[in-house]
């Protein structure tokens, strides 16, 4: 019997294919597979990705991020790979049976096991974590938020950080390594940036009004006495002293939120809000607040409630409320029930501070992650060791349930109403970006960092549009874990929370009322352009602004606006503040070397300047 005649007596021919549509589909499949062309069909395409990769990438290494070679590399490397292990496997077979045949039977069983195991390889690849498919650019889901609807701003100033790594004898935190000059004038322009004032009073009452306004409370600003909750991350404090509040040695510089970079927030909210320090919280539950912050911010602002897990030397124990967390998932039935922290209960302005990083088991974890630690325990139910019935948040990453249209702990976290519904701002410190939940900080290979840390800091008033930008750029910067399948559905689903794709009916508060779109999602057009649809003027999605020291009001342009607001400060000092440091060189006041800073931005797109002039 010939071998075609074979196959078709086992898989079925025209005659057993005559039952319906299902067989024949099945018959013609497997004569398919059965071509002789087909078996050359994976070499050929391999071999073709290998050239195709090489001959683009090799001659300009940012090709690498183009849409056709993230297609290619995976064929590419399997390719490979495949090949690697074809001829090994060929090798161990030929050297095992010429040791057979000299009868060296020890030297042949080890080559024959490398044979084996390299063909088993072959057969049955490692198990890895599904990958994401490449974003798709400029189609924005979910309704904009904000003052100026969908904005992101992100400023950029390489002087902010100078430190060597891990071999510098001082921390990554250490003034000497952290300008906090420069930390607190990106500070300054990030807020008029994001509010599109020309002076930080202006910017912060523009923002309070909007938030008061879109909450009922009517077209007001900051009223004294309100009370203000900052959520800070302070994840590798896990374990640490609760004696002396340090870290433990091996985590001394893996990075939290910059101390640099808290002081220059309070002096906003102090100087220029007007909010007493004693209506100030600012910790993460979850976790002790280190000797790294404490030390460097209490002396200027001794009267700030610096929240701790355990109190003591100084640091205010975090206590429950009465208020009640929901899950909106099955899974959390019978658990025990979350109670939210008592300072963020109580709060009237919560803002969500957050870092940049990627993580193992969420792809990512900006500000919508950082809400993992809002509550008096970790996300795995645990607390220093001591395991409890509370539902593990941790289920529902991507890592455990990967894929898209899955429900998302995060979402009811991003809208729950006294957390995510009161957040007035969010910020991500990116000075020093981190890799994997471990907070390794890494310098960054992507223009414009080009090998250096990313001293940056991105905020908005939409939390979906943050976190999508800051997604963006991770993907580009880390081809790991950022592109785990399902790394953004949370941001897909918190977009459309009001439908979401995965069906579920997120009632964080237990009220009986689905959540509304909590912001909008949307992947840039490409790395180098960095635009999206507000920025293209084709949508009503995010925009993407990176106000440079010039620009005053913070419309991401220098022209004749910020040319007028530049003279009328012509050796005048800012008379709004201590901390308003409205001018180029961010001292407060306007001399020729602001006129210098500002002509060489002058109409120059900000998102690719050349450096500021020092």
């Amino acid at each position: 019997m010939s071998h075609r005649a074979d196959v078709s007596n086992r898989h079925g021919d025209a005659g057993t294919c005559r039952n319906g549509v299902r067989d024949q589909t099945r018959c013609r499949w497997f004569r398919w597979l059965h071509q002789r062309w087909v078996r050359w069909l994976f070499p050929v395409v391999g071999l073709f990705s290998v050239a195709w990769f090489l001959i683009r990438v090799i001659p300009k290494p940012s090709r690498v991020v183009y849409p056709c070679q993230r297609v290619a590399f995976p064929l590419a490397s399997s390719f490979v790979l495949w090949l690697l292990g074809l001829a090994g496997s060929t090798i161990a077979f030929r050297r095992a049976r010429r040791h057979f045949t000299r009868a060296r039977f020890l030297a042949g069983v080890t080559c024959l096991g490398l044979g084996v195991g390299l063909v088993w390889l072959l057969v049955n690849p490692a198990e890895q974590p599904a990958a994401a498919n490449p974003p798709v650019p400029n189609v924005p889901l979910g309704v904009a938020r904000g003052v100026q609807p969908g904005r992101v701003v992100w400023i950029h100033d390489p002087n902010a950080t100078d430190w060597d790594g891990y071999s510098s004898p001082e921390p990554w935190y250490d003034d000497a390594h952290t300008d906090p000059n420069v930390v607190q004038s990106m500070v300054s322009r990030a807020i008029r940036g994001l509010a599109g004032k020309s002076t930080d009073k202006e910017a912060w009452d523009g923002l309070l009004r909007y938030f008061n306004e879109t909450r009922g409370k009517g077209d007001v600003g900051y009223t004294p006495g309100e009370k203000i909750a900052i959520k800070i991350n302070n994840t590798l404090c896990y374990n640490a002293s609760t004696t002396t509040f340090e870290k433990r040695p091996e985590n001394r510089n893996r990075i939290d939120n910059s101390p640099q970079m808290i002081a220059a927030l309070l002096r906003q909210l102090v100087n220029v809000v007007g909010a007493a320090q004693q209506d100030i919280s600012i910790g993460d539950p979850g976790r002790i607040m280190p000797g790294h912050i404490y030390d460097r911010v209490h002396p200027e602002f001794p009267d700030v409630q610096y929240l701790s897990n355990i109190g003591g030397l100084g640091r205010t124990a975090v206590e429950f409320s009465d208020v009640p967390f929901y899950w909106s998932t099955k899974a959390a039935a019978g658990t025990k029930q979350d109670l939210l922290p008592k300072s963020f209960a109580e709060a009237d302005y919560f803002i969500n501070f957050a870092i940049l990083k990627s993580h193992d088991q969420g792809g990512i974890t900006v500000c919508g992650k950082n809400l993992y630690g809002a509550l008096i325990r970790n996300p795995d139910r645990t607390l220093y060791g001591k395991r409890y019935s509370y539902y593990d948040m941790h289920t529902s990453l991507p890592k455990t349930t990967p894929g898209v249209g899955k429900y998302r702990a995060l979402v009811d976290l991003m809208g729950h109403p006294q957390l995510g519904g009161k957040t007035l701002l969010y910020i991500v410190d990116g000075l020093f970006a981190g890799s994997n939940w471990s907070s390794d900080p890494v310098r960054w290979s992507i223009p414009p960092f080009s090998g250096d840390w990313p001293s940056s800091v991105f905020v908005s008033q939409d939390p979906v549009a943050i976190d999508s930008v800051c997604d963006d750029f991770l993907w580009i910067e880390w081809s790991d874990l950022p592109h785990v399948s399902g790394a953004d559905d949370y941001l897909t689903e918190a977009a459309m929370a009001d439908k979401p794709p995965s069906g579920t009916f997120y009632d964080p508060d237990g009220d009986g009322v689905r959540l509304e779109s909590l912001g909008v999602h949307e992947h840039w057009n490409n790395p180098l352009q960095k635009k999206y649809s507000r920025n293209l003027g084709t949508g009503k999605g995010i925009e993407l602004t990176c106000p440079v020291k010039a620009d005053f009001d913070g419309d991401s342009a220098v022209r004749f606006r910020d040319l007028r607001t530049l003279c009328g400060r012509w050796l005048e000092r800012s008379t709004t503040s201590s901390a308003d440091l409205s001018s180029p060189r961010g001292d407060g006041v306007v001399n020729l070397r602001d006129f210098a800073i500002f002509a060489r931005y002058w109409t120059r797109d900000p998102l690719h300047p050349s450096g500021d002039i020092q």
